[in-house]
């Protein structure tokens, strides 16, 4: 049928249910295409009609089920044309010849990701601009060949076992390189020098491998990067502060390493304005919470415009005559209401601080409150100590707050009821005293959150609040006016001095016996006497 279409070059038939015939007819004549899109078409194998395709300019065989190895004759397909080609998400294992660098000359985008690859990582040639090879099983050393990719606008090697020391070029061999993600490997050793020349750097991600020593002071040069994460690594550092002067930067995580030392102060009212996340849990920070990065951190207190929209490179490739929008959308993994989060699209309006699992201390500032969008907190696993500010209660987005495990004293603010988006709520594990708020959210709340606190009562457990009005029966001891007695004590004081020991009772008992002997000998003891004393003169005179 598409033999008779003399004219037909681009075939797009993704997201369909087509069956190929395994071998093509040796008399059937095949049309020639620049375009072939079979994504999500149900494939278990290569089309064998691809073998005759010596034009195609572009291939997406994306989200079938293709299993074993990339045929050999696939390398020979279009070799002079092929500009974009996409396997990703299948189960292929690896490549029948493998090549030092792809023998594709005019490469441009290449998709691997989501496969089964095993062995090195392959190489593209120095035209590609875009190579994605994550969630696949890589290991070894990269190839120092990764350096002569000077055209590469996004290198995503995430998820794999590579392994090895980061080539000294990373970060620097591309002008145009704004996407480099390395996360979720083997590699160790220092990170490189980025950013020594002009860079375009967005988004860098090295967390979850092995990396140590020093953060690179270069990196304060990336005067364009927004989404910095180096968490779960070995990095033995102080914060870098200086890192406050890059103008976009959304995103830092440093969480579970070595970072030591006082936060400080910011040098100027203009540092890390734009940071919307900040995630650094599992150190060993010490002193006063930042006071002075509260004020500065704008983009958390003021509400954004209502549009729904992913924090993401985005860009335009021109590719072989066309222009292909890409956008890379940035994932991280945070602890979120108690649980560990992977988000693999962030909402550009998520703001969260989590600074929890470190050695801070002192109060927590009435400042963060003017953090008005803030989604996520965390301080918990402190030495915290001080009342919780009420000023908390004006965070209206809050969905998360976790301040247990630290040494918190006073009463839970009743202002904290107004957070009717509040999800997930934890103070267990403080010194808190005096009734748990009631209404709205706080009704949801289960007893682990507040279990720890010896002084807290209410409905959420155990330990009920008890009633205001005295249980004391009215006094039968009243003057010649009705009041009452002057030792008319509170049965409450009673039933609270029994409750902190025997001995106190005791005392409160005995000083009400005596002030009441005392009282009754005032009162009736001068009435009784003087009747005596009238009797007595009655007999004298009889």
């Amino acid at each position: 049928m598409f033999a008779k279409l003399k004219n037909l070059t681009k075939l797009h038939l993704s997201l369909n249910y087509i069956t190929f015939l395994s071998k093509t007819s040796p008399n059937t004549t095949v049309q020639k295409f620049k375009h072939i899109g079979l994504a999500s078409c149900n494939l278990s194998e290569f089309p064998d009609f691809l073998r005759e395709q010596d034009e195609l300019e572009f291939v997406d065989l994306a989200y079938n089920h293709i299993h074993g190895l990339v045929p050999k004759w696939m390398w020979n397909t279009s070799k002079e044309n092929l500009g974009f080609v996409n396997f990703s998400h299948n189960f292929l294992t690896g490549f029948d010849q493998m090549h030092d660098v792809f023998p594709w000359p005019r490469l441009g985008i290449l998709d691997l990701k989501s496969n089964l690859l095993q062995g090195p990582l392959p190489i593209p040639p120095p035209s590609t601009f875009i190579y994605l090879v994550s969630n696949n099983m890589l290991s070894g050393k990269v190839s120092s060949l990764i350096c002569s990719l000077n055209s590469l606008y996004a290198l995503d090697l995430s998820h794999n076992h590579l392994s090895g020391t980061l080539p000294p070029c990373l970060g620097n061999f591309s002008s145009f390189l704004s996407i480099l993600n390395l996360r979720s490997n083997n590699f160790h050793g220092m990170i490189p020098q980025v950013c020594t020349k002009e860079s375009s750097l967005k988004m860098l991600d090295l967390s979850e491998n092995q990396l140590e020593g020093w953060l690179p002071r270069s990196l304060a040069n990336c005067a364009k990067l927004e989404f910095l994460i180096l968490g779960n690594n070995r990095l033995h550092d102080v914060f870098p502060y200086w890192l406050g002067k890059l103008p976009e930067l959304k995103v830092l995580i440093l969480r579970s390493n070595r970072f030591h030392g006082d936060m400080g102060s910011p040098a100027t009212n203009f540092e890390f304005q734009k940071l919307r996340i900040l995630d650094l849990s599992y150190n060993n920070f010490r002193g006063k919470l930042p006071l002075g990065y509260f004020k500065n951190w704008i983009a958390m207190k003021n509400v954004p415009e209502e549009h729904l929209t992913y924090m993401q490179a985005i860009a335009t490739i021109y590719l072989l005559g066309f222009a292909l929008n890409e956008n890379y959308d940035y994932s991280m993994t945070i602890t979120n209401k108690g649980v560990k989060t992977v988000y693999a699209k962030i909402l550009d309006f998520f703001t969260a601080i989590d600074l929890s699992c470190n050695k801070f201390d002192g109060e927590i500032p009435e400042v963060i409150g003017n953090l008005k969008v803030l989604h996520l907190l965390n301080l918990s696993n402190n030495f915290l100590t001080d009342r919780i500010p009420s000023s908390l209660g004006d965070l209206h987005q809050l969905e998360s707050l976790d301040l247990s495990q630290n040494k918190l004293s006073g009463e839970i603010p009743q202002q904290l009821t107004e957070l009717i988006f509040l999800e997930f709520f934890n103070v267990s594990y403080n010194n808190l005293t005096g009734p748990i708020p009631q209404g709205k959210q706080f009704n949801t709340f289960q007893m682990s959150s507040f279990e720890g606190n010896l002084g807290l009562c209410g409905d959420q457990i155990t330990r009920k609040c008890g009633h205001s009005k005295s249980l004391a029966p009215p006094s039968i001891f009243e003057d010649d006016h009705g009041s009452e007695s002057p030792f008319d004590f509170n049965w409450k004081a009673i039933l609270l001095g029994y409750g902190c020991g025997l001995i106190i009772g005791g005392i409160i008992g005995h000083i009400m016996t005596t002030r009441k002997h005392d009282w009754f000998m005032k009162n009736f003891g001068n009435r009784q006497h003087q009747r005596e004393r009238s009797a007595k003169r009655r007999g004298s005179r009889n």
